[in-house]
């Protein structure tokens, strides 16, 4: 009954269902894990802005920069601002997510340690990407900057290939090692996101980058769900398939209607074309013992006719009964020597 399954095509159809489950389960497990890590993103997150601010040289050096433990901690430092060193950071989006500009890094020149970079925030970008866009001015003087703490970007953490060859005072990534090459001396590890500035600065700033999102989880469990449910209808639809093809080919071999075996409709007999009725015999008249076809005849040939006379046979046994007299009459005796 189920000899089909040996067939070409079940044959490649059970294997591609055998591929499909490990494949999705594991895709499934794969979307569960983002979910787990962004969960716990969020938990680091939370619970480094809610920590304790500290001054900025107690997290990061100039050797090694911030742990991850310590990204987006609160920070604070004092010093100037260096706009002669102050770079862009080309294709950064804007707090809406969408519009593309600049991020603008200045050097704080601190009294009581080495340098640091912060990112005073984003300017949205000129119609000329090769020249070194308006920048608003740096607060002037001694200031004192709250931020969070980040670690500097690299193109693997970051996915952002560190392009060469860019206009002058413009860059790809935020990273302490490259400004220090520029700079001339060594840098704090790391960079600082702004949140405030004291005194307050007068006049138009760049725009302070919000607080990362650390609420939403995403939709990777409801993916790992999705991909679970699949795994589960492969086999289930395999099942049914299979019990279809076999009732159609039982429903074949029985002459039922339905799909015979290998795709083709059995198609039903036609019904026979109605015959004309055929026209009734002619009745020979000159035959007495002929059934007329009309009962009107029939009627006739009941009714008396005149007396037979005698010697003449009244119906037709006596008839056969003369002509056999007769033909016994007229055969010759045999002769006897």
């Amino acid at each position: 009954m189920y000899r089909f399954l040996l067939s070409r095509q079940w044959v490649i159809l059970t294997l591609l269902g055998l591929v499909l489950i490990p494949s999705m389960i594991k895709l499934g497990f794969w979307q569960l894990h983002r979910h787990e890590s962004r969960v716990a993103r969020n938990e680091e997150v939370a619970a480094s802005l809610s920590a304790a601010t500290v001054p900025v040289g107690t997290l990061t050096d100039t050797r090694d920069g911030p742990a991850d433990d310590d990204k987006f901690r609160t920070v604070t430092a004092r010093g100037t601002y260096d706009e002669k060193h102050e770079v862009v950071v080309r294709h950064r989006t804007g707090a809406d997510g969408d519009t593309i500009g600049y991020f603008v890094v200045t050097p704080l020149i601190r009294k009581d340690g080495p340098p640091l970079l912060v990112n005073r925030g984003w300017i949205k970008a000129d119609r000329d990407l090769t020249a070194f866009p308006s920048v608003p001015p740096a607060p002037k003087g001694e200031v004192a900057v709250k931020g969070r703490l980040m670690p500097d970007e690299t193109t693997g953490a970051s996915g952002i290939k560190d392009t060469k060859g860019l206009p002058d005072r413009q860059v790809m990534l935020i990273n302490s090692k490259q400004q220090a090459k520029a700079l001339g001396r060594p840098l704090l590890g790391g960079f600082v996101q702004l949140t405030a500035t004291a005194p307050k600065p007068q006049g138009h700033q760049p725009e302070l980058l919000p607080e990362p999102d650390h609420s939403g989880i995403g939709p990777h469990m409801a993916y790992a769900v999705q991909w679970w449910l699949f795994t589960g209808a492969v086999p289930v639809g395999w099942v049914i398939l299979v019990r279809r093809e076999a009732q159609e080919r039982r429903r074949a071999a029985a002459g039922g209607p339905g799909e015979a075996p290998g795709g083709s409709t059995a198609q039903s007999a036609e019904p026979a074309e109605p015959t004309e009725p055929s026209a009734p015999a002619e009745v020979d008249k000159h035959d007495k013992h002929a059934e007329p076809a009309d009962p009107t005849e029939r009627r006739g040939a009941a009714e008396p006719g005149p007396p037979a006379e005698a010697g003449e046979p009244t119906g037709p046994g006596e008839k056969r009964e003369a002509t056999r007299g007769e033909s016994f009459a007229k055969e010759p005796e045999p002769v006897t020597e």
